[in-house]
């Protein structure tokens, strides 16, 4: 049974829900969906799905709650647009209600749950005129996309404006390039197999960024080595040249996405992962600089929260015996919305836990709010992550993790550089 999920009737499952791009998705190939506000929903990969079952319990404080498995179906709506719906597994007596889904879509958007298979376009009962024009119509789109991907490839670094009114997270859905060519990436793939196959297991984890109002969102590539095991050789040999060709292999991390927000100008940066695997390791500082400026000035206060994160991290990770994160990630986040000045005799180190202190009325009795957001430093994407514990691996390691460790230590030393060159 699912972790998140209560037993239920299976006549109590009356809809799906329908899944949106997670807008804060910033690097990785793989479709990261918006499940609601608190719950982000990506493909099921066995490796993964078992790594999240079984994970040390030291870990878990890093790495993003897992609360469960989803059905997702390739369908369409009343408007005839092209989605995809989470529903409960078959037979699974859980309900997906008990994730709040309060803040989804209205009932009038939301699918309900029947015995019929989804509506096609070779459904017999839509005129064939429609269904061509329709078609005709999917292939233009398909071919502009086709266009958009190249020119993100070679437009590496992007600056959006952002408008002033509204809740500044509503406007990054029409700004974020990564997270729509993901999305339009698994629609365009679970269409071409519509026909054969319609339901997919994703599982459901943590919303990373759900406490932020601007998530300024770091995507690190960890570790000296980003082939599993299980690579052919035709793709160990890709991963082996991207790792030779970038910083990977001099440092044992590498950028593989970024959002920030910048307040001087308003705007949003995006870098991309292509961006990421040209830079030098002073490349790789200077765009670490780059995450922690808001165009205005150095968000110094966060410096000592991410680095007693990633302290904590690394000895934890010293101590995983036979694990090896291959491909993993390592995500820094931090809200960009300016805060009220603090206190000038403030303890930086204290900022953190008075930051969740000051969203509670109780907190009417300090003078400030903290300049500090909370800091959230947490390991993503195992689908290549070995144990020996898992059983069936062909290759038993022993001993830590020793790329991915060198790569903490390295980006620990490069941020404490960062911090002493810019202090006041």
């Amino acid at each position: 049974m699912s972790p998140a999920f209560g037993a239920m009737e299976v006549e109590h499952y009356s809809k799906g829900v329908l899944l949106e791009p997670f807008v804060h998705q910033v690097g990785g190939h793989s479709c990261v969906l918006r499940f609601n506000d608190k719950t982000i929903c990506k493909p099921l990969i066995q490796r993964e799905h078992q790594f999240y079952e079984t994970l040390p319990t030291e870990m878990r404080k890093f790495t993003p709650q897992y609360e469960g498995v989803v059905s997702v179906s390739f369908e369409e709506d009343e408007d005839g647009n092209l989605c995809l719906i989470a529903y409960p597994l078959n037979g699974d007596h859980d309900n997906l209600e008990n994730l709040d889904n309060s803040d989804c879509e209205p009932k009038s958007k939301l699918l309900r749950w029947t015995n019929k298979k989804p509506v096609l376009l070779e459904n017999e009962k839509i005129p064939k005129e429609w269904v061509r024009q329709h078609r005709k119509e999917e292939k233009i789109k398909s071919h502009k996309l086709e266009e958009e991907f190249e020119w993100l490839k070679k437009s590496e670094v992007l600056y959006y404006t952002v408008e002033k009114k509204g809740n500044i997270s509503s406007q990054l859905k029409q700004h974020n390039p990564w997270s729509m060519k993901c999305h339009q990436q698994q629609l365009q793939r679970m269409k071409e197999n519509a026909k054969h196959r319609n339901q997919y297991k994703f599982i459901l984890l943590e919303n990373l960024t759900s406490r932020y109002e601007v998530p300024c969102v770091l995507d690190l590539k960890m570790g000296t080595r980003q082939h599993g095991d299980d690579a052919s050789e035709e793709k160990k040999a890709n991963q082996i040249r991207k790792c030779q060709q970038s910083t990977s292999a001099i440092i044992g991390v590498r950028v593989c996405g970024m959002q920030v927000y910048q307040a001087g100008t308003g705007q949003l940066m995006f870098m991309n992962k292509y961006h990421g695997r040209k830079l030098s390791v002073q490349g790789f500082k200077e765009a670490l600089y780059q995450f922690f400026h808001n165009g205005k000035y150095l968000r110094r206060e966060l410096f000592e929260s991410v680095i007693k994160k990633l302290t904590e991290l690394k000895s934890v990770l010293e101590k995983q015996e036979s694990y090896r994160f291959y491909s993993s990630s390592l995500l820094i986040i931090y809200d960009g919305k300016e805060r009220q000045e603090v206190a000038v005799d403030s303890d930086p180190e204290d900022l953190e836990d008075l930051s969740e202190e000051s969203s509670d009325e109780s907190a009417g009795a300090y003078a400030y709010k903290p300049t500090a957001s909370t800091v959230d430093v947490r390991m993503i994407d195992f689908a290549h992550t070995t144990c020996k514990y898992y059983g069936e691996d062909s290759v038993v390691h022993e001993g830590q993790d020793t790329g991915y460790v060198f790569g903490l230590q390295n980006l620990l030393d490069i941020i404490k550089e960062i911090r002493d060159e810019n202090s006041e």
